[in-house]
């Protein structure tokens, strides 16, 4: 039996409709209350709750960063006397920064060039040495691995505070006090570094290309220097930031074994100059406050831009294995 929307269609000459679109026809032709509502998909689909959420976090985490780059640009008076969250009728960033690096004959950049040098051996001495521990745990067995390991997890739930002062007289009977080097030896231990490399070892370096470049007469170093390090980059470049604003960020070590103040980090030449502000001790000014807060935003500028430069390291690590060989 023939529809009437199939026997008008042949009436006009034009080709008959198929059921699909007669349905089409039909649903135009409905008020826009009747036509059937399409469920958004779940890639499109927002929670209030959740997006109030993450708000929150961010707001938590931003907003320190958002005073502190705000009190950076007062003078010490400003900090007190105008609202924390919003600049003062005079701004004075540039001369707050010029006056940090020029404040006591210029020690606030030998802080920064100290820590920059104690950061930047120390996070990649240890990555190399976490790698090559974490290699070896991973690829090799031996007599006492288990137990090896296992001292290595507890080592994790040692708080370094608590190992300060059997270091800080390890090195006294070794000499090293007061020199860079007992800012740099104790930070090249990462435990958890050591673990995150073990366990990222053992999926990113498969077993048979192992086993093809020792066919190959390739040595044991060879292998690891020239292959397995290429693939634990995403790995390295972990470690490396984590012990990079570790040790950027260690105040304690530093000030128990450095008594020279050219040799402060950024962290206790800070310090400093705050006990000189709240005290009135020599070479305090009456602006020494804003320095302080001014070289706390001038020291995370170089952490900012090394998670910039290796985060690329993150991304190609997490698509590595996305695509099925």
């Amino acid at each position: 039996m023939t529809s009437p929307k199939f026997s008008a269609s042949l009436a006009q000459g034009g080709p008959p409709l198929t059921p699909a679109a007669s349905a089409t026809s039909t649903a135009k032709r409905l008020p826009a209350e009747a036509r059937p509502r399409r469920r958004p998909s779940p890639a499109h689909r927002r929670s209030t709750p959740l997006t109030i959420a993450m708000l929150a976090v961010l707001a938590y985490f931003l907003l320190p960063l958002f005073w502190l780059l705000i009190a950076s640009t007062k003078s010490t008076q400003d900090l007190f006397n105008s609202f924390g969250l919003w600049f003062s009728h005079a701004p004075q960033l540039l001369s707050n920064i010029k006056a940090t690096f020029t404040q006591d004959e210029g020690v606030y950049g030998r802080w920064l060039l100290n820590t920059v040098l104690y950061a930047g051996a120390s996070a990649l001495g240890a990555a190399l040495l976490a790698a090559a521990a974490g290699y070896g745990f991973a690829k090799y067995r031996f007599r006492g691995h288990g137990a090896a390991f296992n001292l290595v997890l507890g080592a994790i739930m040692i708080p370094t505070t608590a190992l300060a002062i059997p270091t800080y007289l390890l090195f006294a009977k070794a000499g090293l006090v007061n020199t860079p080097w007992a800012v740099i030896l104790p930070s090249l231990i990462s435990p958890f570094g050591l673990y995150l490399m073990r366990i990222y070892t053992e999926d990113a370096v498969p077993d048979s290309l192992i086993e093809a470049a020792r066919m190959d007469g390739a040595g044991e170093l060879r292998i690891f220097l020239t292959i397995a390090l290429r693939l634990l980059a995403p790995g390295l470049v972990t470690v490396v930031l984590f012990t990079l604003v570790a040790t950027w960020n260690n105040y304690f070590l530093p000030l128990i074994m450095l008594n020279d103040p050219d040799l402060y980090p950024i962290t206790v030449g800070l310090s400093r100059w705050a006990d000189q502000a709240q005290n009135g001790g020599a070479g305090a000014s009456s602006d020494m406050l804003a320095l302080v807060v001014t070289g706390s935003l001038i020291s995370i500028i170089p952490l900012v831009l090394a998670f910039l430069m290796l985060q690329r390291y993150w991304q190609s690590g997490l698509a590595t294995g996305g695509v099925k060989q």
